[in-house]
């Protein structure tokens, strides 16, 4: 996939995969230096982390006003989802959770380079006052077990939380799902054909 293929693919204009060129130029620039991605996926970077992440902005309902990405990492999806919001919901606010600080000011600044207002937050997530946000997202962070524990700390009644997973999805649920009630659904991954995407609500434990 390259710039025009995902132009194509998620209906946004040459200013969002500009933007989106900026952050993947960046990423290969830093990753000489720090360990933001697994270097073997920076050839095809579009597809493997641009439009992976991009994928989860569909899967929210529209009208969300605040988002939170847990272990951000190189960005993604969290200064994806940002980009795309620029265009298609401004009114969106994104923050991103990145306790590591070399990875941290590397989504300072690529979000700068990338004309993006985001917070970014060099803390870890369990170290945060507990506040609702409409949208919950971590990639790669940790197990379902480990992960719910932190997301409901951000997570209210109609928050949607959006992770995905790869071929340990089932394990990582029944394990999750012996303390946690919660709406669940399997929606297959746009970008993996052995990936999937949890989108889960009503997160509550069981009595």
């Amino acid at each position: 996939m390259n710039a025009q293929e995902f132009r194509a693919t998620f209906g946004v204009s040459r200013e969002t995969t500009a933007r989106l060129e900026c952050h993947l130029g960046l990423l290969e620039r830093w990753s000489a230096r720090i360990n933001l991605v697994s270097r073997g996926t920076l050839a095809d970077a579009w597809r493997r982390h641009a439009a992976d992440s991009a994928q989860l902005f569909d899967l929210v309902p529209p009208g969300v006003r605040s988002w939170i990405d847990l272990g951000s990492g190189a960005g993604f999806p969290g200064l994806v989802v940002a980009a795309i919001a620029h265009e298609k919901a401004p009114g969106l606010a994104v923050t991103l959770v990145e306790s590591d600080r070399r990875k941290a000011a590397f989504l300072r600044t690529a979000a700068r380079s990338m004309g993006l207002e985001v917070e970014i937050l060099a803390r870890r997530a369990e170290e945060l006052p507990a506040r609702r946000y409409d949208v919950v997202s971590a990639r790669a962070l940790a197990p379902l077990p480990a992960l719910l524990p932190l997301a409901r700390r951000f997570a209210g009644p109609e928050t949607v939380l959006l992770f995905p997973k790869g071929r340990n999805v089932e394990r990582e649920l029944t394990e999750a799902l012996e303390r946690w009630h919660t709406r669940v659904e399997r929606l297959p991954s746009r970008t993996d054909p052995e990936a999937t995407i949890l989108r889960i609500r009503e997160l509550a434990t069981r009595p």
